[in-house]
């Protein structure tokens, strides 16, 4: 492990850690009578996990020289989006997964309705912690909320995954398998990536957080391409969730359309294009350790 990818392992832990305490206190309440969507929320909130999304979010605000007070509230509201896209994911209706992160999937534990409503609780907390982001001027807030909306809607994830449902009773064209996962996948990396950014001060349609946005796309393509080889060669033990699904459902995948060779190829060249779009940042070196992390990891 060289240097670079050392300081990633250890920024990562760091801030994993910071955000697991920040997400834990929008929760530290008791309530009897609503106890059961606490808890479930908080069970697939605190299951632990990477916290790519969140990290992405403080990365680059800290890249683009902003202070992690502005962007943590938007790290912890893309994270209760993304955990509530996995918490709908495993569903019976969706995936119908029992593991998740090496333990029961939410509607194992809790049942299926408690899991729907927990799912639809972090989604509608996740607007209200952006919009209420205490270091943040209100044009800053309200843009979050635009941007949070934008990538989590029809247009954005929940779009990825109806074409995700086609794609499990048709074949699915190269070009529509690569918008499903730019909106299934990579809505959510890239609306961390525009987040950092604004937490930083540059708005959306400034050169940097475009760079930044451009960069996420790619990582977040090459992430799934990576998740597709996983879920073909992978381990249940080494992921921590059930693994076969995608040939089980018979769901289009980039193997559908590469060798396992060549979707290892190609997650590689979009890993460099990735790293070619922080050309123009000083300090990024932890955020080019970050993509190759991506394609190299094994669960």
């Amino acid at each position: 492990m060289n240097g670079n990818e050392q300081k990633l392992m250890t920024r990562m832990a760091e801030n994993a850690e910071r955000t697991e305490r920040a997400l834990a206190e929008y929760f530290d309440e008791k309530d009897n009578d609503l106890q059961v969507i606490l808890d479930a929320q908080t069970y697939s909130l605190m299951a632990g996990g990477k916290r790519i999304r969140p990290f992405l979010v403080n990365e680059i605000c800290h890249v683009l020289g902003g202070a992690e007070e502005s962007s943590m509230p938007f790290a912890c509201a893309v994270e209760m989006i993304h955990t509530y896209s996995l918490i709908h994911d495993d569903l019976p209706c969706m995936d119908d997964d029992d593991l998740r992160r090496g333990k029961p999937t939410n509607h194992k534990v809790f049942g299926y309705a408690n899991a729907l409503l927990a799912g639809d609780a972090l989604l509608t907390r996740a607007f209200g912690v952006a919009a209420s982001a205490p270091c943040a001027d209100p044009t800053c807030r309200a843009e979050a909320v635009r941007i949070l909306s934008e990538k989590a809607g029809d247009h954005g994830m929940i779009g990825g995954q109806i074409i995700d449902l086609h794609g499990e009773t048709e074949k699915l064209e190269f070009e529509t398998l690569l918008r499903l996962h730019r909106l299934k996948t990579g809505a959510l990396i890239e609306c961390s990536a525009l987040l950092g950014a604004l937490a930083a001060g540059y708005l959306p349609d400034t050169k940097e957080a475009k760079a930044a946005t451009a960069y996420a796309s790619k990582i977040g393509l090459a992430f799934q391409v990576i998740d597709d080889i996983l879920d073909a060669v992978g381990s249940e033990e080494e992921l921590g969730k059930s693994v076969g699904s995608d040939a089980s459902n018979h769901k289009t995948t980039f193997l559908s359309y590469f060798s396992l060779e060549d979707a290892k190829a190609y997650a590689k060249r979009l890993t460099e294009e990735a790293v070619a779009e922080l050309s123009e940042f000083k300090n990024a070196e932890v955020l080019v350790a970050l993509a190759y992390y991506l394609l190299n990891r094994t669960h």
